[in-house]
This record gives C-alpha cells, structure tokens and sequence, in this order.
C-alpha cells in the first residue's frame, strides 16, 4: 500500500470517527497528531492525512453541498458514514488539490468504497465522483 493510500485510510478513519462521535475534525486533528507523535512510525502516513482532513474543514460546506447536489436520490445524512467520508476525500482531491489526477482521486475513493463500505457503495462513488469531475475540467 502506497504513502497517499495509508493517508486516505487514516484520514477516512479521522472523519469517520468525528462524525460518529459527533466532535469536530479540528479536535479529531489535534488528537490524532499527538498519537502522531508518539508513533513516529505513523508520522509518514500522517502529513498528507492532516492535510486532506484540514482541507476539508476548510471546505466542508462547499463539497457536502456538492455530494447534496450530485447524490441523486440520496440526502446527505442517508448515506453511510463511510461513504460520507470517502466522498468528502475524493472531492476534496479533484476540487482543492491539483496534484492529484481526478482519475486518481476516483479510482483511490472507489478502492476505499469496495473494500470497507457496502456492496453498492462503490458503483455510487464511482458516478458520484465522476460527475463532480466534470465540473472540474
């Protein structure tokens, strides 16, 4: 498993542990990067991890409006936690950082989806992500 792809794990275990415990992700950001700290074996995984999450309290309003947008059938708060998560990620990749190719971004979220959320749960990311990178081109 390649460094970005640890840093997308850990950052989709960040959100996804604030949003069930219902804290916001700059207290999830502090705790995780004093267990950072202590764990220098994590520290390679942790800088693009804090980097993706911060970019998402920075925009979170502007990519979960884009998931209420482009999610046909599909409020925000029906989705999985999970699939909450891996989307934020993706569209935060394809929106807010140009050094991640949209295909890249799609094909990690898509990844992240078939091996720890449900059996549909890859196919919505998929079309979700794709129609969101349109926008982007």
């Amino acid at each position: 498993m390649g460094a970005r792809t640890k840093a997308r794990k850990r950052a989709i275990d960040l959100l996804y542990g604030a949003d069930v415990r219902e804290i916001s992700l700059n207290s999830a950001i502090a705790v995780e990067a004093e267990r950072a700290k202590s764990e220098p074996d994590r520290w390679a995984s942790w800088t693009y991890a804090r980097e993706i999450v911060e970019g998402i309290a920075e925009h979170g309003d502007e990519i979960d409006e884009l998931i209420e947008t482009h999610a046909q059938g599909w409020t925000i708060n029906r989705m999985p936690v999970l699939d909450r998560a891996i989307l934020r990620i993706g569209i935060w990749e394809i929106m807010f950082n140009d050094e991640i190719p949209d295909a890249v971004a799609i094909s990690e979220a898509v990844e992240a989806a078939q091996e720890y959320s449900t059996e549909d749960s890859a196919g919505f990311v998929n079309g979700l992500l794709g129609r969101i990178a349109q926008l982007h081109v």
